[in-house]
């Protein structure tokens, strides 16, 4: 009897960990299709864009004009879309940046279905599309990633040769995020090495911030201190206060600060620090 039942444990484990591989997409990916509003209703001007991702997938955005200051190119994170993003966009506004933000495949009004390198080739065509349509030196498009748009981003940075790259609330790996999450099950082997953010870090050029919470629910705030510790110089760390999704609403002015300190950098005053009190 005790015999018969570890076999079925087992074999209820095995079941488990080949669904868990199957459908390992949906549970990295959370697209929603509906926008709920656009920048215009917080007092934003913007463009609507249509674009193409490097492999040609049809991709929308929203390009927000700022004050010549240089532009943001927002790579957002695995759930919801650009729509929910309007926190974010305020702040780049009040910076004086002008920001790009798009929907990954899949998600908003961009077609397909998102996979990891599908996404990497529509952080490609965002590229393409400041650089080569628009005519903004890559010397002036600083790359934005927010949690799993942090690994996008560092892929995009690693490719091409932006003036810097924000890594915020972003893990170093997706199976270092899921093994802090699913411990009980094989994660190395379901997700491999998708999304290898800290593999990256010895490859990118560019000046760095990373931004992290110790009160991060979902990316432990370690996640962000070891990216830190990877990127090369000159990089800086901002700490942030409260949970994944609000942290940088929680932390209040420091943030700002913090961002204002690095752009500052990268655009001429020189007030960059190492680290954002």
């Amino acid at each position: 009897m005790r015999m018969r039942f570890l076999v079925y444990l087992a074999a209820g484990y095995v079941c488990l960990v080949l669904a868990a591989y199957i459908f390992a997409g949906s549970l990295i990916f959370f697209p929603r299709r509906e926008l709920d509003g656009n920048p215009s209703e917080r007092g934003l001007p913007f463009e609507d864009v249509s674009f193409r991702a490097g492999d040609g997938t049809s991709l929308h955005g929203w390009f927000l004009p700022g004050k010549g200051r240089g532009t943001v190119l927002f790579c957002h994170g695995n759930a919801g879309n650009i729509s929910h993003r309007m926190d974010s966009l305020e702040i780049f506004h009040r910076l004086g940046l002008s920001v790009f933000i798009f929907d990954y495949r899949g998600y908003g009004k961009s077609e397909g279905k998102p996979t990891e390198e599908g996404v990497y080739s529509d952080a490609e065509g965002a590229w393409r599309y400041l650089a080569e349509d628009r005519k903004i030196p890559p010397g002036e498009i600083v790359i934005f990633g927010r949690s799993l748009g942090g690994a996008v981003a560092a892929q995009a940075a690693e490719r091409f040769r932006p003036a810097g790259l924000i890594l915020e609330s972003t893990f170093t790996s997706l199976a270092d995020a899921g093994r802090h999450h699913y411990f009980f099950l094989p994660v190395g082997l379901i997700v491999g090495d998708a999304f290898n953010t800290l593999g990256r870090m010895k490859n990118i050029s560019c000046p760095v911030l990373v931004a992290a919470s110790p009160d991060d629910e979902i990316i432990p705030g370690e996640h962000g201190r070891i990216l830190y510790g990877a990127a090369r110089e000159p990089k800086m760390f901002l700490p942030l206060k409260g949970d994944h999704n609000w942290g940088f609403i929680y932390t209040g002015r420091a943030y700002s600060d913090g961002l204002e300190r690095f752009f500052s950098s990268l655009f001429g005053d020189g007030k960059g620090k190492n680290e954002v009190e």
